[in-house]
């Protein structure tokens, strides 16, 4: 049976809603729903595998240890994070629900 991104989502969202679609050995699927939700002040994510996270509905803005610009995005926006790029959610819409979708991978060699 198919599933749909939008839907099963709790009218009261007090955290972040982060869900396995699926996974195997070398990538994880998440849909990852935020209602104006954001890392912790001081937090970054310092992940050991990539992520392609593409923005589904609703805005957010990212932000980089690094250095590197902010990132606004939009639907159908999307973005690949290398391993260890310290990044965090610095905003999303409070009056929009936003759904990304995140594979996280690792490259094999061969």
């Amino acid at each position: 049976m198919p599933s749909n991104l939008f839907q099963h989502i709790p009218a009261d969202l007090p955290a972040e809603l982060v869900e396995t679609l699926g996974q195997a050995e070398h990538v994880r699927i998440e849909r990852i729903v935020s209602r104006g939700h954001a890392s912790p002040p001081g937090f970054w994510y310092d992940q050991d595998w990539h992520e392609f996270v593409l923005l589904v509905s609703g805005r957010a803005r990212l932000a980089f240890a690094d250095g590197t610009p902010s990132v606004e995005l939009g639907p159908g926006d999307w973005l690949e994070i290398k391993a260890h790029l310290c990044h965090r959610v610095d905003w999303t819409d409070p009056a929009l629900e936003t759904i990304w979708l995140a594979v996280h991978y690792r490259k094999t060699s061969g």
